[in-house]
C-alpha cells in the first residue's frame, strides 16, 4: 500500500474528482481523504506518475513529493476540515494544542513552516477560513450573527464583526445586505 498527498483538496467534491481521476489512471483507491489517497500499489512507474501528475493538474490538484509541503497540506486541510466541514464540532478551541495533537509536531514548528511558506501567519489563516465560514452563513441567511459568532467560537458578535470589518472591509450585516457572491473566496484560494 501507498499513500500519496494531494495539493488543494478542501471539500468532499475535491475528494469525489479525485477519486476518480485515480480510477482513470487504472489506480484502485483504498481510501481517499482530504489531502490523501491511499492505494493498493507499493510503487507507481514514471508513466502512471505522469499520467497521474497531468490529470490531477487540469483539474487544480497537484501530488506532493516533499515532506514540508506534505505537512503544509496536512495544516491547511485540518483547519479547513474543522471549520468547513464538521457542523457541531467545539469551536472554542486552543488552536495551537489541537494542531499539535492533531498533526504530532510542536505549534512553533507548525506555525513557523506555515509563515515562511504562505506569508501569513497561522493564525491569520484561521482567521481567514473563519471569515469565509461565517460569509457562508450570512450568504444563505441560515443563522443569527450571535450564532455564527458562538458557533465559531468568537467571545462576542462585537469581536465577530470587529474582525468581519477587518478582513473584508464590511460589517455583517453590510456583507448580507449586498448579495455579492464575488466577496466568497474558494478555500483552497485563502491565504
Amino acid at each position: 500500500m501507498t499513500t500519496l498527498h494531494i495539493r488543494n483538496m478542501v471539500c468532499d467534491r475535491c475528494i469525489m474528482v479525485v477519486e476518480q481521476l485515480f480510477h482513470q489512471t487504472g489506480l484502485k483507491p483504498l481510501s481517499v481523504s482530504l489531502g490523501e489517497v491511499k492505494i493498493e500499489e507499493e510503487t507507481l512507474t514514471q508513466d502512471q506518475k505522469a499520467q497521474l501528475d497531468s490529470l490531477l493538474a487540469k483539474n487544480g490538484f497537484e501530488r506532493i513529493d516533499d515532506k514540508k509541503s506534505h505537512l503544509l497540506e496536512k495544516i491547511k486541510a485540518t483547519v479547513i476540515e474543522v471549520i468547513h466541514r464538521q457542523e457541531h464540532f467545539e469551536m472554542h478551541i486552543n488552536w495551537s494544542l489541537f494542531l499539535s495533537e492533531k498533526l504530532h509536531y510542536d505549534y512553533n514548528y507548525l506555525s513557523s513552516l506555515f509563515s515562511s511558506v504562505t506569508g501569513i501567519t497561522l493564525e491569520q489563516y484561521i482567521i481567514k477560513q473563519k471569515i469565509e465560514k461565517v460569509k457562508e452563513y450570512l450568504f444563505y441567511d441560515e443563522l443569527s450573527v450571535k450564532e455564527i459568532a458562538y458557533r465559531l467560537g468568537y467571545s462576542s458578535v462585537a469581536h465577530l464583526s470587529s474582525q468581519f470589518k477587518k478582513i473584508t472591509g464590511l460589517t455583517p450585516s453590510e456583507f448580507k445586505e449586498s448579495h455579492q457572491t464575488n466577496l466568497r473566496k474558494p478555500l483552497d484560494n485563502i491565504i
